[in-house]
């Protein structure tokens, strides 16, 4: 067994795309329409889905935005520096709430940005 993907809802495909991809460099792996079901599927990631796990981003063509509640926390992704990582989101009009830095009672250089929809993403700089 493996974990094949996450799946999130987004209000904007088009949006959310750009970010994954221009933002954390991920490339869209495929995308496909359901026009009898109103939605589209695109799924993203740093390599192919046989050799790692993804995001598969849920777009519901009349939902404009979803109420995130309170139980979802976030995705990681390791970084080769956080804090250039951060300086990178932000040139790029992007939003970082968490700068990096150590973590709290911790070494790990961390830092959290948001993605178009308010999903939290956590930089996980790599340990030299």
């Amino acid at each position: 067994m493996r974990l094949l993907h996450t799946m999130l809802r987004v209000g904007n495909l088009d949006r959310s795309i750009k970010f994954y991809t221009e933002l954390l460099g991920m490339k869209v792996l495929r995308r496909n329409d359901y026009p009898e079901g109103k939605f589209t599927l695109a799924f993203v990631g740093y390599e192919d889905e046989k050799d790692g796990t993804v995001i598969e981003l849920t777009h519901n063509w009349d939902t404009e935005s979803y109420d995130l509640g309170n139980a979802f926390g976030h995705l990681a992704v390791e970084v080769d520096d956080a804090y250039a990582a951060c300086a990178k989101i932000k040139e790029q009009g992007g939003t970082v709430v968490r700068e990096a830095g150590p973590m709290k009672h911790g070494t790990t250089v961390i830092a959290f940005v948001t993605d178009p929809d308010g999903y939290k993403i956590e930089f996980i700089q790599r340990k030299s």
